[in-house]
């Protein structure tokens, strides 16, 4: 069967059956003026030029491709890790919020407010807000508030407000409609640094190149180590899905490369106690966007769960809704317990402790064999020392 291909959004934000904007009135100016200069300023020469230099001096890139000699030799294939762990603030999550810090500078906005899951695009907000003296309010579940505690204390130390969201189920999402209240209360001066490729149009179009500079490199880097620019699977995990849009996204139209996405399955499918958007959800409208949504029968949206804050959350982006329903990604769900024995088989093989979201897509081995010649590329996208007292709970690590 020929591999479908990856299509950009039209004009209306839609990748085939999902995506768009279904906004509240009093939100469509903000929507509009962002959709209407965002293609505009990031094609200009002036802000390419800005965001290079800050991605190179600030953040640290280009980030390394490692070859994972011995987690290659243990399950007999070729793997490379994108290490967007090593990225400045510990994520991938930097690369978007420099991109649209400058954006909101250039729309000549005052304020910046963000929703944070596992809290690393909060500190990656409340960094670029301290660098360039722009007022910081981010938004977190109180759940996460106290499992991500040490990203609460980063983004507090850089001058940021947090603020709990205490509402539904305390995580993400309910963060997210915070900010969201928010903005609409704030629509003059106020900039909403959405952290993934998810809500109303232009946001997922926006998050997605921003975060496009991931592939660029692997495909650069590739051609160093290996002599081919393609690799055979792209794997990273996804929620909303930032990170695994910047490490597909040179790729997508590329039908020689396989595309692996790995969802969170929390405690298992059929127990009440998930995130497996794909393998639970129907079609629905979360956040502005139209996309895959875990919902009851009447349309109201199931409670997400999973042990990585960062992966708790019912839908994905509707760019890789598009890709699920067209069959272009391949998509797989891990449980809490194999993702947690995943991170700390990495760690222990590679020495490199992953963040919990990072962790499951490198339980894929249990549920996918590859080639012994075959070439894998995971987006490491975040490094563990955030979730340090989870693994230390789950493992017992201190009597």
């Amino acid at each position: 069967m020929k591999t479908p291909l990856y299509k950009e959004p039209n004009s209306l934000g839609f990748y085939g059956n999902f995506g768009g904007a279904f906004i509240p009135e009093m939100l469509y100016p903000n929507v509009q003026e962002l959709n209407e200069a965002y293609t505009t300023i990031l094609a200009s020469n002036d802000f390419k030029k800005d965001f290079n230099k800050l991605l190179r001096d600030y953040v640290g890139r280009p980030t390394p491709l490692y070859f994972a000699e011995r987690l290659s030799e243990r399950y007999q294939t070729k793997i490379y890790l994108k290490r967007e762990d090593l990225c400045h603030t510990g994520a991938h999550k930097i690369n978007n919020t420099v991109g649209q810090i400058l954006m909101a500078k250039r729309l000549g906005k005052k304020r910046i407010i963000a929703e944070t899951g596992a809290g690393q695009h909060g500190v990656a907000t409340a960094t670029v807000c301290a660098l360039m003296g722009i007022e910081c309010v981010v938004y977190m579940g109180a759940v996460d508030i106290k499992r991500q505690a040490p990203n609460v204390s980063r983004m507090k130390m850089l001058g940021a407000t947090v603020k709990p969201a205490t509402s539904g189920s305390q995580t993400l999402k309910d963060a997210t409609n915070e900010a969201i209240r928010d903005w609409i209360n704030n629509p003059t001066d106020t900039h909403y640094i959405i952290g993934s490729v998810v809500g109303p149009h232009p946001y997922p179009d926006l998050v997605a190149k921003l975060q496009a500079v991931i592939s660029e490199e692997v495909e650069q880097q590739l051609f160093e180590k290996e002599g081919t620019k393609v690799p055979d699977h792209v794997i990273a995990c996804v929620g909303g899905g930032s990170n695994a849009a910047g490490i597909y996204y040179q790729f997508l139209n590329n039908p020689e490369v396989n595309i692996i996405a790995v969802e969170a399955e929390g405690k298992g499918i059929l127990t009440g106690e998930s995130a497996a958007t794909t393998r639970l959800g129907r079609s629905g409208i979360i956040h502005g966007s139209k996309t895959l949504l875990m919902q009851n029968k009447d349309g109201q949206i199931t409670e997400p769960y999973s042990i990585s804050a960062g992966l708790d959350y019912p839908g994905i982006g509707p760019m890789h809704a598009n890709l699920f329903e067209s069959k272009r990604a391949e998509f797989i769900s891990v449980t809490d317990e194999d993702a947690m024995k995943a991170g700390l088989e990495l760690s222990q093989t590679e020495g490199i402790i992953p963040a919990i979201e990072t962790a499951h897509a490198f339980a894929i081995f249990k549920e996918r064999q590859f080639n012994h010649d075959e070439i894998l590329v995971f987006n490491c996208s975040g490094r563990g020392d955030k979730d340090l007292q989870t693994y230390t709970d789950y493992f017992k690590l201190i009597d």
